[in-house]
C-alpha cells in the first residue's frame, strides 16, 4: 500500500468517525428532547415545538405558528392544534406583536421559562465548557462547517428528496409510477 493510499484510508475513517459522531450527537439531542417532554408530561412532538420556541425566543427571533411548522415538520392543520395543546396546558402564549396585526408571535408562558431553564441549564452549561476548551478560530471553523453541513442538508431536501417515496414504488391505486 503507498503512503498516498494509507493517507486516504485514514482521511475517509476520520471523515466516518465525524459522521458517526454527528449521527450520535443528533440522536443523543432526541433523546434529550425526548426526556424534557416525560420531565413536563408532554407528548415528544410537543415537547420538540416547545423547545424550538424557547429557543427562538432566546435568539430574539420568536417564531410565528407557519415558522414553527416548517421547523418541526408538521403540516399547519397540525402545527395549529399542537399550539392549541401547549396554550390549553399553560405553556406557551400567542402574542399580535407585529405591526401587520394579522401575524401571530409564539412566546414561552412566564410559568414554563424557569421550568425549561431548570432542565436546560445542566446541558448549557456542559456545552459552554465544552466549547470553552476551543479558540475563537476552531469555533469559527467549527461554526461554517456545520453550515456547510446544514446547507447541504436542507439543498438535498429541498432538491433531491422532495418526494417521499422511492422511484418505481407502487401509487395507492396499485401500479407503478
Amino acid at each position: 500500500m503507498s503512503m498516498e493510499e494509507a493517507d486516504s484510508g485514514a482521511l475517509e475513517a476520520q471523515r466516518d468517525r465525524l459522521m458517526d459522531g454527528l449521527r450520535a450527537f443528533g440522536a443523543n439531542y432526541t433523546d434529550f428532547t425526548q426526556r424534557f417532554a416525560t420531565w413536563l408530561g408532554l407528548h415528544s412532538t410537543d415537547a420538540a415545538a416547545l423547545t424550538e420556541i424557547l429557543y427562538a425566543e432566546d435568539q430574539g427571533v420568536p417564531l410565528s405558528p407557519a415558522r414553527l411548522s416548517e421547523r418541526i415538520s408538521l403540516s399547519s392543520g397540525a402545527t395549529a392544534t399542537l399550539l392549541n395543546r401547549l396554550e390549553t396546558a399553560g405553556h406557551i402564549v400567542r402574542t399580535r406583536e407585529h405591526t401587520d396585526r394579522r401575524i401571530v408571535t409564539l412566546r414561552s408562558s412566564p410559568d414554563v421559562r424557569p421550568r425549561a431553564e431548570e432542565f436546560f441549564g445542566p446541558y448549557a452549561q456542559r456545552m459552554a465548557e465544552v466549547m470553552a476548551r476551543y479558540s475563537p478560530d476552531q469555533l469559527q471553523q467549527f461554526e461554517d462547517f456545520i453550515a456547510q453541513l446544514r446547507d447541504t442538508m436542507d439543498s438535498l431536501l429541498a432538491d433531491e428528496y422532495d418526494e417521499r417515496r422511492p422511484r418505481g414504488s407502487h401509487t395507492r391505486n396499485g401500479t407503478r409510477e
